[in-house]
């Protein structure tokens, strides 16, 4: 009787053949298997094998994947045993690519996510060697983050356990600088933050070295800058003049410039200007070429009073921040289509709906900026820690798995208060904010993932009315989890002069905001899923490295390739080079319906995802609008219409190819797409296009990755 086997570690362990089950009836999954029974036989075979070749010596794992192999042949499971070994060699070639990064996978991480870890995340001493592996990273968060139990006299070994198992199963992380920095000497945890600008050069200084030392913890930094007087207006009483908002942004950008996040990324900005501040037309243009102000992401910050003016076609006043003056007028709608110009160039600037921020704001204090990817509002000195649920890992039997996901949202909520107990923020002012206010912002990503694993294609009915429900619950779960911790750690000190304070037990919370949609760029790496609310990037491309070229492709397409029997090794390198399988014929149609890539989607069906987001969203939603090359800047136009109709908060929009440098591409041999809308661009280009996906778009946007 074979009671242990040898792990390729040498760590000896007790043998179980109910895994030799799994693994046959998964290769017999993947070529159209439908008897399990079969699968239990074969395994009983593959047992037998092993004791009369072992002759009671402990197998290896290499025997025991010999005789799984033999036993498929000889018993004509010819389909079977080739799925199996492909398996076996693509696993092989995956731990020598992990053997070549250097780094110890103590969590069956994949390549992808163990890259990110080691460049970023893991410990390393002064020589910059690692000294952590993954699991030890998760396990150094979930203690330092429980510790916050002991203020509240909770079970913190009890949590650390919950928070151990999120993290460990991939059904949540906590934002990238909580990551990184719980439990060291830095312990800064939060991801954004937002700073004031004051309109004196002794304010201003004092924000930029504040910034600095943000940027240098981990987080990124948002300012609004239409508090300062516009350019040529008198300053002080010796005849000098303003040099108005834009040349303190490149001071701001300067300074960036020069800090590394942690000494692991550049940190990122967002500038706000309001549309009726004078100096807007330089703001919209101020980006206009690749390299200048190159840390920001920029944001016109809207008001319902300009839109109003683009629909009745008139001119709106532009305010001097000073006095309150009207100092000029400007026709709305060619300010609106220079907005859509600049942002169909190249990116920026994006659009912020200051009054429907502030219409739902918890306090009565008005909102003037956002963090660097705009999907957290905040007050100046405020900062937000955030979050994410995997939604990919919440589905069972073909359905959301709902108490699965009450319990994450619950344990997640907690995990964030107590992440706000234990921050070391770097300006006091922040500190006493945070505290006074406790935003977090819980959201989700992997919602990509969860529709092909139910069958839905991102861009139908079915989809948007899933994705409203699953926001909802969310929004409704994260509240009650927060009144629950209200009632024994208290309501967030603000809480009297909020919206909450109307006497209703329901709505004594212990956080001002709950939920939030961030883009997720590396954890949702980490977590092995899709980013954000956003549609896959590719089915499948190659990855290349000094050392290894791997092709990727999306495991859940692999897995319906390989059951549908399409599957190839020349298929899979034939859509790496396209991105997306909507023109490969060898795909079942109903399966390209499904496999949908962002760039496969009309606008209109971003927008009324994102849309579907934020109706049950405390803070706003971070959602990239894509377009191809040859998009028009009258559909920018539309676009961001349809974005202030449906709701948003705000909307970014990015046009294929418009920068020479995109965070994600994948070279496109396929022909334009029939609804893709007539071409305002120029048109001296190939075939062969470059597209990117993900709010990563502008400015290097490296902190709301979270």
């Amino acid at each position: 009787m074979i009671s242990q086997i040898k792990k390729r570690d040498g760590r000896i362990v007790d043998f179980d053949s109910n895994k030799i089950c799994q693994v046959i009836w998964k290769a017999a999954q993947s070529v159209g298997g439908e008897n399990k029974e079969k699968a239990e036989f074969l395994a009983a075979e593959v047992t037998k094998l092993l004791e009369e070749k072992c002759d009671n010596q402990t197998p290896t794992v290499e025997d025991i994947q010999d005789s799984v192999e033999k036993v498929l042949i000889e018993q004509g499971h010819a389909k079977t045993a080739k799925s199996f070994i492909l398996y076996r060699q693509k696993r092989k070639d995956l731990r020598e690519a992990k053997k070549m990064l250097g780094i110890e996978d103590d969590t069956k991480l994949s390549l992808n996510s163990l890259k990110v870890l080691e460049g970023r995340y893991l410990r390393k001493d002064k020589n910059g060697k690692l000294i952590e592996t993954p699991k030890e990273l998760f396990c150094r968060v979930a203690n330092n983050i429980s510790q916050a139990d002991f203020k509240y006299n909770q079970n913190a070994k009890k949590s650390e356990q919950e928070f151990l198992k999120l993290m460990l199963d991939q059904d949540f992380m906590p934002n990238s600088p909580t990551l990184m920095n719980a439990g060291t000497e830095m312990q800064q945890l939060s991801a954004c933050f937002v700073l004031p600008i004051e309109d004196s050069i002794e304010g201003i200084f004092e924000s930029v070295k504040n910034a600095a030392i943000i940027h240098q913890s981990g987080g990124g930094t948002g300012f609004a800058f239409s508090r300062l007087r516009p350019k040529g207006d008198p300053v002080g009483t010796a005849g000098g003049v303003a040099s108005g908002p834009i040349s303190f942004m490149k001071v701001f950008n300067a300074a960036t410039e020069q800090i590394k996040q942690g000494g692991k990324r550049r940190g990122a900005n967002m500038g706000v200007l309001r549309v009726d501040h004078p100096d807007i037309l330089d703001f919209i243009t101020c980006k206009e070429k690749d390299n200048s102000i190159n840390n920001f992401n920029i944001s016109v910050g809207i008001t319902d009073e300009f839109m109003n003016a683009i629909k009745e076609n008139r001119d709106y006043d532009l305010i001097n921040p000073q006095n309150k003056e009207i100092q000029s007028k400007l026709d709305a709608k060619r300010v609106f289509d220079l907005i859509c110009t600049m942002a169909w160039k190249n990116g920026d600037p994006g659009i912020v709906f200051l009054d429907s921020i502030n219409k739902k704001h918890a306090l009565p204090e008005e909102v003037e900026s956002t963090n660097p990817c705009g999907e957290v509002p905040l007050l100046p000195y405020e900062s937000c820690n955030l979050g994410s649920i995997n939604l990919a890992n919440h589905t069972l039997n073909n359905q959301v798995d709902w108490e699965k996901l009450k319990y994450t949202i619950h344990t997640a909520v907690h995990f964030m208060d107590n992440v706000i107990d234990l921050s070391k923020f770097p300006v006091l002012k922040i500190s006493k904010m945070v505290l006074a206010n406790r935003k977090m912002g819980l959201g989700v990503m992997g919602l990509a993932d969860m529709l092909i694993k139910l069958k839905l294609p991102y861009d139908s009915e079915p989809a948007l009315q899933l994705a409203e429900k699953i926001m909802e619950f969310v929004n409704v779960e994260a509240k009650k989890a927060s009144v629950e911790l209200a009632k024994t750690r208290g309501t967030f000190p603000n809480f009297e002069k909020s919206i909450y304070n109307d006497g209703r037990p329901e709505n004594r919370v212990r956080n001002a905001t709950r939920t939030s949609i961030a883009p997720t760029g590396t954890i949702s790496i980490i977590g092995g899923c899709s980013s954000g609310i956003e549609p896959l990037f590719a089915i499948s491309y190659l990855r290349k490295t000094p050392q290894f070229e791997l092709l990727e492709i999306n495991p859940l397409f692999e897995e319906v390739a390989r059951q549908e029997g399409f599957y190839t090794e020349d298929l899979m390198k034939k859509i790496a080079k396209r991105g997306s399988i909507q023109d490969v014929e060898e795909v079942p149609e109903q399966i390209r319906k499904v496999f949908v890539t962002a760039m496969d989607l009309t606008p209109e069906a971003h927008v009324k995802m994102q849309a579907a987001f934020q109706k049950h969203t405390d803070n706003a939603v971070s959602k990239t609008v894509n377009f191809p090359f040859t998009a028009s800047v009258e559909e920018v136009a539309k676009t961001y219409l349809l974005a202030y109709e449906l709701g948003c908060k705000g909307t970014t929009i990015y046009r294929d190819g418009s920068r020479d440098l995109q965070v994600l591409n994948v070279t496109r041999e396929t022909k334009i797409k029939s609804h893709q809308p007539k071409s305002s661009a120029p048109s001296n280009t190939s075939d062969k296009k470059m597209f990117t996906v993900g709010a990563e778009y502008a400015g290097g946007c490296t902190t709301c990755d979270v």
